[in-house]
């Protein structure tokens, strides 16, 4: 479904354009939140679900995630409103769990079930029911029939159909999760392990009814634009292409429309990641003192590794990640600023609130967020006629946003500095392939090698929190990068934040 305009992805934007209109607009917040779920569901007809109540229940569900508030019980009676006011403050920041199921929305979707649809055509040679180990499989009215009770779930007889009339029925949200974090609750609704879970938010975007969302901070932000606070944005390097026709240059313009005092590239970060992590490679792998050396731009595959291989984490670089790169930068340069980071990603904002990060990032919002703060101020970032001069990076740094592109960044880095080493490079995309690759590193099938992970398959391109299709968005990043006035960043960056 990704880069599909489909109703769940119309009902996220309209969500936050509408808190955004809250936090532009309203004069009488707690009015105004009993009120939003009556203006936007018709009275008459429901556009989503089999009745207006139930639409509604999830559109109040929605608001409170999208204003950083959790979601309220189910056993007992909460107001929409409550916590409203510890939320109402710039200083509010997320509370874990980032990634929520709302109950009301979750289908109930089967976890793995085989079924028999009228495609079947009730053959004479019946090959199902032959090779079903467990005899599930009947004929009932000259078609085939499996009883679930029997059923093991092996697939033998949808390997064997020869019309292809058994499907395999599995839970969308599930079957994205790259460490099995999605389990069910008592009624079979999705329920998060938040034990395991790594918010990398691909269960999010692939459930078909909306029923993941993660929590925003797009009010708080507004907040504190308000109280006349200089903020400053970072944008990540899957940026372009991701407002439309908007160039860079017009979404920067766009951004200090909206009241940014100041636009970064992250690439900026990326770039002193990019030096710092091939000293690494070269002085600790090399050298033989460490076996491999782990990527650690994207939090999700880092916090994988920690949870699952702890025995790598000596192994994950312990250079700055490029958002904390460049807010550190950002900060020096602006003492007195806040940093909002501007990104395609979900578990970025978690990263954000770690203690060694919280006092250089003080807000992070995705893409998807952004739009709707550009739709509520009646922003077109198409047609910004004072495009803004953008070349803050090099084409090293600006290749972060797509798979491949920040072991490819190092290489070059290496390759230039220190021409005498050969680099050894590998790297998975998707938390599946990256427990994949890190359990051969921890049999040593991959010493001496630089290991990249990205938790989306496409990498940031591919973030929860982005636009357009995937594909789509690789070509622009990598355009952005070939646009770079330089192709990998000079020496004497690695120093400025140490």
């Amino acid at each position: 479904m990704r880069g599909i305009d489909t109703q769940v992805r119309k009902v996220r934007r309209q969500v936050f354009k509408e808190i955004a209109n809250l936090a532009y607009h309203s004069d009488n917040l707690i009015a105004d939140m009993e009120e939003l779920p009556y203006k936007i569901v018709n009275a008459d007809k429901t556009d989503y679900w089999e009745n207006i109540y139930r639409e509604r229940a999830v559109f109040r569900e929605r608001m409170r995630l999208a204003m950083g508030m959790s979601l309220r019980p189910e056993d007992k009676a909460v107001h929409l409103t409550q916590g409203l006011e510890e939320s109402n403050i710039s200083e509010q920041y997320y509370e874990p769990p980032l990634m929520q199921v709302i109950p009301s929305a979750c289908n109930a979707c089967p976890i793995n079930l085989y079924e028999v649809t009228n495609k079947c055509m009730g053959c004479l040679a019946h090959p199902c029911r032959e090779v079903c180990p467990k005899n599930a499989i009947t004929m009932i009215n000259g078609k085939s029939y499996i009883d679930q009770e029997k059923c093991i779930k092996c697939g033998k007889c949808k390997a064997v159909c020869p019309y292809d009339a058994i499907t395999h029925q599995t839970r969308p949200c599930a079957d994205a999760c790259g460490v099995n974090a999605i389990k069910s609750d008592e009624l079979n609704r999705a329920k998060i392990d938040n034990d395991i879970c790594v918010s990398c938010g691909q269960c999010m975007v692939a459930c078909p009814f909306g029923a993941i969302a993660d929590k925003s901070q797009i009010f708080q932000l507004i907040k504190a634009m308000q109280s006349g606070k200089k903020i400053i944005a970072q944008v990540a390097p899957a940026f372009v292409g991701q407002f439309g026709s908007a160039t860079p240059e017009m979404i920067k313009a766009a951004l200090l429309e909206l009241g940014f005092e100041n636009v970064y590239e992250t690439a900026i970060g990326a770039d002193m990641g990019a030096l710092a992590e091939a000293e690494h490679y070269v002085h600790k792998v090399v050298s033989g003192e460490t076996p491999f050396l782990l990527t650690s731009c994207c939090p999700s595959w880092s916090e994988m590794a920690k949870k699952f291989f702890p025995e790598t984490i000596d192994n994950i670089s312990n250079s700055l990640t490029p958002m904390v790169a460049t807010a550190r930068k950002i900060k020096e340069d602006h003492p007195d600023a806040a940093v909002v980071f501007v990104g395609p990603c979900a578990s970025k904002k978690l990263e954000a609130m770690r203690r060694t990060v919280r006092s250089d990032v003080d807000f992070v919002i995705t893409f998807e967020e952004l739009t709707g703060m550009f739709e509520a101020k009646g922003i077109l970032v198409e047609e910004m006629k004072s495009p803004a001069v953008i070349n803050d990076a090099t084409g090293a740094g600006r290749g972060y946003g797509v798979a491949g592109g920040v072991a490819s960044a190092i290489e070059a880095c290496v390759k230039e500095y220190y021409p005498d080493v050969d680099v050894n490079i590998e790297h998975a995309e998707s938390l599946s392939e990256c427990k994949k690759i890190l359990m051969l590193a921890k049999a040593g099938k991959k010493n001496g090698c630089l290991i990249e992970g990205m938790a989306c398959p496409g990498g940031c391109v591919a973030g929860a929190g982005t636009n357009i299709d995937i594909s789509k968005a690789a070509k622009h990043v990598n355009n952005f990068k070939e646009a770079a006035s330089e192709r990998i960043p000079k020496m004497s960056l690695k120093g400025e934040i140490e």
